[in-house]
Formats: structure tokens, C-alpha cells, sequence
């Protein structure tokens, strides 16, 4: 290899963590739509495997040009220790591996991952999603309020708040990983003194759900059940987008999303992602907001733009309901609310009585879609007649989180529930 060949390999390794979307320019993303931020992943798809072997073999003999994850190894050359690096990660015999994460930094995590601390309940479901939720040794201290959806985790010492971590509290707990939502807690690495690799990942819908569980896969020795899960979740969301594809505008109903009282959801939140994949015209698509996607609005604007449906999200500040809730009784007070305000008697969604309640359980984390299960029943029940989001739902608390938890007996999700 001549000496600018090697300058322009390395120039691409070190611009690695200010690129992640360098494969999409490229073209090598994969069809799926993301590409696996991990070094070892040479062709940039969504997976580690042979062909990696290969393209980083031709990348070496000069045929095929260096993408910025070619370096397996992460050691600033690209030569045939990648490939064996790439070999051990296949084998799950890596001693460390190097990924970058959402913030856009690169992180080098030693292998195996016994102890992990967690800033965020959302990782808890994932890792437990993987199997791997007995590596969890602290959680955020408002996790010890979820015990019916974590009865045994909720019981972990806790680590201060999300945004707010303690980090003499990580530290005691010696873990090998750290795992934070997003830019929270900007410097907790800084507060760790580099003592142990802080992992960012948010799990956003649609745009970094499935890469996020596949790095978390990895890091954790449990790819395989990564995909499981992914192609678990995927199989009903395609099967929605499908039919929702074939609808016109028109077919598609009007819905006023209520985040609280006329506050809603707008372009930038989940919910409203959530509605529009569902099948659902959001009618504050329009609407300017800040980075919350949640602007409040005029009762005079929602009487005027008169929507067909309102979903209410049941924050648990306004109504108990959710894992650990059996009795519908706030949800139903909550939507009776909606339903009695005056000044709205006379639009559709109410003279049709069309106006339901979902909980934040079933719309943020990782569990986002399963709320699209629902909206999609109940603004489509015509073309998912066959589709049952209550029976779905059960296969993913039983199969994936192990939980004796019957959907029959427990839980309140959605109101009213006759709809489903």
C-alpha cells in the first residue's frame, strides 16, 4: 500500500465520528435504512458478517474503496487484524468493541459486558428484550416506582435521576457500562473521569429504533436476539404501512392529538409519528413549535379545524392508568372530561363520540409500537379487522419481557377499550 493510500485511510478513521451518515451519502446504507455505527461493520449494512470479511479484503488489496467503520479495530491502520477482528466479533470472542454512538463519539467497550448501569427505563426493556437484563446493577431512581412492569429491577439500587445521574453512586456500583439517553447528563463522562464507557442511545421512532437495539445487541454478546426482537416489532408495523399506503387522504381521518389540556402534538413529536403511521391526519401538522413538538392551541382552533377523532395522551399525572393500573375508572373520568367540555359538543369527534385515551406506556421507549397497534385498530378497524393489538401486545410481554402479566386481568391502555 503507497504512503497517500494509507494517508487517506486513516484521514477517513479519524473523521469516523463526525460521519455517521457518511453511508447513506454513499450509498452503501442498507435497505433497511440505517447503517450499523459499529467498527467491523465494512460495507455499512445492519449487520456484521462474511461479507464484511470480504469487502474488507478487497479494501486491502486496493478494489474496493475504505468506508469510515473499516477499521475493526479501531487502531488507525486497516490491515488483516481487522479481519480477525471482524472474525471475533462474528464469534462473539471480541475482547473489546468500538462503536459510535448517537452523540457522534466513538466509544470502545471491553468485552464481555457484565455490569451495566442504566439512565433511562427504556434500556431496562430493551436489555431485557435481549436477555440480558441480569447484567443491570443500578437504574434511575424514578424506575423504583414501575414495579409491575419491572418487579425485579425496580428493586436495583437506584443512580440519582435520568438527566441528573449521580456518578459517585455509578461508580460504587463498578459497572462495565453506562448507558444514557441522548444528550443528558453532557457530563457525566467528564464527572466518571473516563473510570468506565458512557453508551448514548435514544431509540427515537422510526429513525434509530432498530440501530440503536442492534449496537445495544452487540455490546451486550446478544446480536441474534437483537434481530429476533426487531423482526418481531417490524413484522405488524409493515404490515400497517402496507395497508395504510393503499389509503387516499380523504380515508385517512382528521384527529386532534391532546398531549394535555389543548396542548397537542405536532411535526417533531412521537405521537404525532405515531398517528400518521397509523393511518391518522394530524390537523396541527402545520403548526410552528419548539423542539417539544407540543405547542398549546386555542379551543376556538380545534372547534374550527373540527376533527373527525381526538386522542388524549393519559399522562399518569392526569389520569392512573398503564402496567399498573386495573381499574379504568381515571382514564374513563378523563375522556368523560373531553367529552363535557362545552365549547366542543358540536364537533364530529365528539357528536360520534369518538374520542379516546391512550397511556404513555404504550407510546414512548421502546413500546411506541404497540401504540400504533392501537391507533391503527381503532382509525382503521375496517382494513385491521384482522388485526389484534391486545393479543400482540401479550406475545411481547410474555415472550420478550418475561413477565406474568395477563392483559386480561391487568392494565389499562387504551379507552374505550371496546374499540379493540
Amino acid at each position: 500500500m503507497n504512503a497517500d493510500l494509507k494517508i487517506c485511510l486513516i484521514a477517513l478513521i479519524v473523521l469516523a465520528a463526525s460521519s455517521v451518515a457518511w453511508g447513506a451519502a454513499s450509498g452503501s446504507q442498507n435497505d433497511d435504512g440505517f447503517s450499523l455505527s459499529i467498527f467491523g461493520n465494512a460495507n455499512m449494512d445492519d449487520v456484521i458478517d462474511e461479507q464484511d470479511i470480504n469487502y474488507l479484503n478487497e479494501v486491502i488489496g486496493g478494489t474496493k474503496p475504505a468506508t469510515n467503520l473499516s477499521d475493526a479495530n479501531y487502531d488507525g491502520k486497516i490491515d488483516d487484524k481487522d479481519v480477525e477482528q471482524i472474525e471475533k466479533i462474528i464469534n462473539g470472542e471480541e475482547e473489546e468493541i468500538s462503536v459510535i454512538d448517537e452523540s457522534g463519539k466513538t466509544v470502545t467497550i471491553d468485552e464481555p459486558v457484565k455490569r451495566i448501569v442504566i439512565c433511562h427505563a427504556m434500556f431496562a426493556e430493551v436489555l431485557r428484550s435481549l436477555g440480558a437484563e441480569d447484567r443491570i446493577v443500578g437504574i434511575p431512581t424514578y424506575m423504583e416506582n414501575y414495579t409491575a412492569f419491572y418487579p425485579d429491577l425496580s428493586k436495583l439500587p437506584t443512580v440519582g435521576g435520568a438527566s441528573t445521574p449521580d456518578s459517585e453512586a455509578i461508580v460504587s456500583l463498578k459497572p462495565d457500562l453506562v448507558i444514557v439517553w441522548g444528550t443528558w447528563a453532557e457530563n457525566l463522562e467528564k464527572d466518571l473521569s473516563d473510570a468506565v464507557p458512557v453508551l448514548r442511545l435514544t431509540y427515537r421512532p422510526f429513525s434509530t429504533t432498530d440501530q440503536d437495539i442492534m449496537m445495544l445487541g452487540y455490546a451486550v454478546g446478544k446480536s441474534s436476539e437483537a434481530k429476533e426482537l426487531i423482526d418481531f416489532y417490524q413484522k405488524p408495523l409493515s404490515t400497517i404501512t402496507e395497508r395504510v399506503s393503499t389509503l387516499s387522504e380523504d380515508e385517512k381521518p382528521r384527529v386532534y392529538i391532546e398531549y394535555s389540556d389543548y396542548r397537542t402534538n405536532t411535526e417533531g413529536s412521537g405521537a404525532h409519528e405515531m398517528l400518521v403511521m397509523a393511518g391518522g391526519r394530524n390537523i396541527a401538522s402545520g403548526i410552528t413549535s419548539d423542539a417539544s413538538g407540543t405547542p398549546f392551541v386555542e379551543a376556538e382552533w380545534v372547534i374550527k379545524e373540527n376533527p373527525e377523532v381526538i386522542m388524549r395522551r393519559a399522562l399518569k399525572a392526569d389520569a392512573s392508568c398503564g402496567y399498573d393500573e386495573d381499574d379504568p375508572a381515571q382514564i374513563k373520568a378523563l375522556r368523560e372530561k373531553i367529552l363535557s367540555r362545552p365549547e366542543l359538543a358540536n364537533i364530529t369527534a365528539v357528536k360520534d363520540g369518538k374520542v379516546y385515551c391512550f397511556s404513555t406506556d404504550i407510546s414512548t421507549g421502546l413500546s411506541y409500537w404497540i401504540g400504533i397497534l392501537y391507533m391503527a385498530k381503532i382509525l382503521h378497524p375496517d382494513i385491521f379487522s384482522d388485526l389484534d393489538p391486545v393479543a400482540i401486545h401479550q406475545e411481547y410481554l410474555t415472550r420478550f419481557q418475561k413477565l406474568d402479566f395477563d392483559l386480561d386481568q391487568h392494565g389499562v391502555f387504551f379507552y374505550p377499550a371496546e374499540a379493540m
